[in-house]
């Protein structure tokens, strides 16, 4: 699978292992049946992420984050955008680990561009289904790479 990955900082929050996650957002798509995927994700303060919400969603609330899918078919293209902010202040409120909060959002993020919605009751336990497999495979990956000599 043709796979690219960038990560944008416009915060003090980095991902710690950039390739880790790469090959789990890799083998996310693919357990989803994507054909490539084309993603960059950005990290940002809340006023910047608010500001994205505003401008081109016109929505005036806080979130943690937004995706501007450009995929076709099975061909994931996109730019997602995350509140670092709003994902710590949600680990808080739902008494969350921020490292599992972060990886749930950017694979809600990924999910979105593969065709999940989360407007309805029924969207949303298929979407929290699709990200706890996403979570899992994370752990997947990360345990791999553990064992790499």
């Amino acid at each position: 699978m043709q796979a690219a990955v960038e990560f944008i900082y416009d915060t003090a929050f980095s991902i710690p292992d950039e390739q880790l996650y790469a090959r789990w957002l890799t083998a996310c798509a693919k357990k989803f049946d994507a054909t490539s995927i084309d993603l960059a994700i950005a990290f940002m303060d809340d006023e910047a992420l608010h500001a994205l919400n505003v401008k081109y969603l016109d929505h005036d609330t806080f979130t943690d984050i937004i995706t501007f899918d450009d995929s076709v078919g099975k061909d994931i293209v996109a730019n997602i955008a995350i509140s670092v902010d709003r994902v710590s202040a949600n680990a808080n409120k739902f008494s969350q680990v921020f490292d599992n909060e972060i990886i749930r959002v950017i694979s809600h993020g990924l999910l979105h561009c593969l065709g999940f919605n989360d407007k309805t009751a029924e969207e949303k336990a298929r979407m929290t289904s699709a990200e706890e497999t996403c979570i899992k495979q994370f752990h997947v990956e990360h345990k791999s790479a553990k064992h790499v000599s």
